[in-house]
């Protein structure tokens, strides 16, 4: 294969919405001149990331978390009989069954209840992947938010197909490229929509590849997710959070699902969304500032240009660079824009341990905080230093902080597997445990100005500093890349994430290990395996406060 053959362009001025659809059906395809070849090392990574997402998902249900349990609740009253539901029909492509079974579950329900199910518990801790949209070589760097919430779907569509692993894993590869990759080149956030858009679209490109869509039915579905049901940030907007934060991935991909049945059933979409002028990529950044050349071909040139899209989309197909190696692991249960501080908080703790002399912390007298934008106005608004709510506190930087500096105080330890913050740490009684609330009294946030946002998103700049009761401070420098970053070098992922799993696997199971085993490597695993992956059972623990 050479190097021309790594990648694929869109440019602004195609149909990148159809583009997309081709795309992605010849990267799921068998030919050997077209499919994608992802490297060894990408398939490693996203094998890391999924088995993250599925402890993540399965300790929350455990837990009697509540978006989770109602989404699970909801596609059990949408189970599939043997007979399933009505004819195969068009909808369904080349599905050999007509349901997919959910974490935990035997009981095949229609494939887009138990997709839901699944985003909405992956997501539920906000403790799985992350990317921040940088790219720099390609000059992409629009630094959009996203999470490794969408795994469900390329299950849930080799499941229906009959297909193996390898099929499964190389959807999840490619889903991650298309999210990742528009998340380079547009920044939703900036107009207060929410980021899993993403993820839906690139969960209708997956998902109908898989399936069998033809590429007009795949841009029609994606057409329908741009059109229909663009998700704005009022879900996480408010003092406190609702279940609406964590269950967003789950809600919008459920729709993407359906508008790809939709399609596959003959309904005809919005084509060509991305230079749609009233859809939301040229509506707000209008046409993209292309090169126009002079002479004969200026007039066509300028034509094209006020027709296109804001951005070229540049797809890898094969080799090693993918999205997902530019992903992030978040290695306790934090909103990641505090991994900065956890880092900077960890390392001057171990460096100093006489500061956790006193069990009440009284040799700390305050923590300064210095961090960018967004992370000083996501997670340093003041309506986040009282949080009542674990999906508020886990966005509090001054709680995840005192957090951490409790836990050292009273165990007297410090380090990443022993200040790694599960969910036990956002229970009610943890939210307003009095030595918590007293350490988030002496804890200021500030915003470090061009010097720290200039560095964001290539990094994840950060400082924290110490003072003692005697005037001593104690500064951890700039943090840049913290353990679980992607360009971190200096700590062993594998060893603090294996340990993540075996918190997060005992919330699940009093020996987690089979089910770990039962979600790891999956792109060995036979069709047959793949059909009874989440064939096993976790312990329902109670309702988590």
């Amino acid at each position: 294969m050479s190097n021309a053959d790594q990648s694929v362009t869109l440019p602004a001025d195609t149909n990148q919405a159809l583009g997309l659809a081709r795309f992605a059906i010849e990267f799921m395809s068998d030919d050997p001149d077209l499919r994608g070849e992802p490297d060894q090392a990408v398939r490693e990574r996203t094998e890391l990331f999924h088995l993250d997402a599925c402890l993540c998902g399965v300790s929350a249900l455990a837990m009697g978390t509540n978006a989770p349990n109602v989404f699970r609740q909801e596609a059990l009253r949408y189970r599939v009989g043997p007979t399933g539901f009505g004819t195969m029909g068009p909808a369904m492509g080349r599905a050999r069954r007509m349901g997919v079974p959910m974490f935990g579950s035997t009981v095949d329900v229609h494939p887009e209840k138990a997709i839901a199910a699944g985003c909405a518990a992956v997501r539920e801790w906000d403790a799985n992947g992350t990317n921040f949209g940088f790219n720099p070589r390609l000059a992409h760097t629009a630094g959009e938010f996203g999470h490794n919430d969408f795994y469900p779907v390329a299950v849930a569509a080799a499941q229906l197909v009959g297909g193996d692993g390898d099929f499964a894993l190389r959807g999840m590869i490619l889903l991650d490229e298309i999210r990742g990759r528009l998340a380079e080149v547009f920044s939703l956030k900036t107009y207060k929509i929410d980021h899993v858009l993403h993820g839906a679209i690139a969960s209708a490109a997956v998902y109908g590849a898989m399936l069998g869509a033809t590429p007009e039915q795949i841009e029609s579905a994606i057409g329908m997710v741009v059109a229909h049901h663009v998700p704005f940030r009022a879900i996480r907007a408010g003092r406190q959070l609702s279940d609406s934060k964590g269950a967003s991935a789950a809600i919008s991909t459920e729709a993407a699902i359906v508008a790809v049945h939709r399609a596959m059933d003959g309904f005809v979409g919005p084509g060509d969304v991305f230079r749609n002028p009233e859809a939301i990529f040229r509506l707000f950044e209008g046409p993209g500032r292309r090169f126009v050349p002079v002479g004969e071909e200026a007039d066509e040139a300028r034509e094209a240009s006020r027709d296109a899209s804001p951005f070229d989309l540049v797809l890898t197909r094969a080799g090693g660079d993918f999205r997902i190696m530019g992903m992030h692991i978040k290695l306790a249960l934090y909103e990641h824009q505090s991994a900065g501080a956890v880092h900077g908080l960890i390392d001057l703790l171990e460096k100093n341990p006489a500061l956790l002399d006193e069990p009440d912390g009284g040799r700390i007298a305050s923590i300064k905080i210095i961090a960018y934008e967004p992370a000083f106005g996501i997670i340093g608004d003041p309506a986040k230093r009282d949080p009542t709510t674990r999906q508020s506190a886990d966005h509090s930087m001054v709680y995840i902080v005192a957090t951490l500096l409790r836990k050292a105080l009273e165990h007297k330890r410090s380090g990443w597997k022993e200040l790694m913050l599960n969910p036990l740490d956002y229970s009610r009684e943890a939210i307003n445990n009095p030595l918590t609330r007293r350490l988030m009294e002496r804890i200021t946030f500030e915003h470090g100005g061009p010097e720290y946002d200039t560095r964001y998103p290539d990094g994840i700049p950060t400082s924290v500093i110490i003072t003692d009761r005697d005037d001593t401070t104690y500064d951890s420098g700039l943090v840049m890349y913290p353990a679980g970053h992607a360009r971190n070098t200096t700590d062993n992922l594998e060893d603090l994430h294996a340990h993540k799993m075996q918190i997060l696997g005992r919330l699940a199971a009093d020996d987690p290990q089979p089910i770990i085993e039962r979600l790891s490597d999956v792109g060995s695993k036979s069709a047959r395996e793949l059909a009874s992956i989440y064939d096993f059972t976790y312990a329902r623990r109670g309702r988590f406060e």
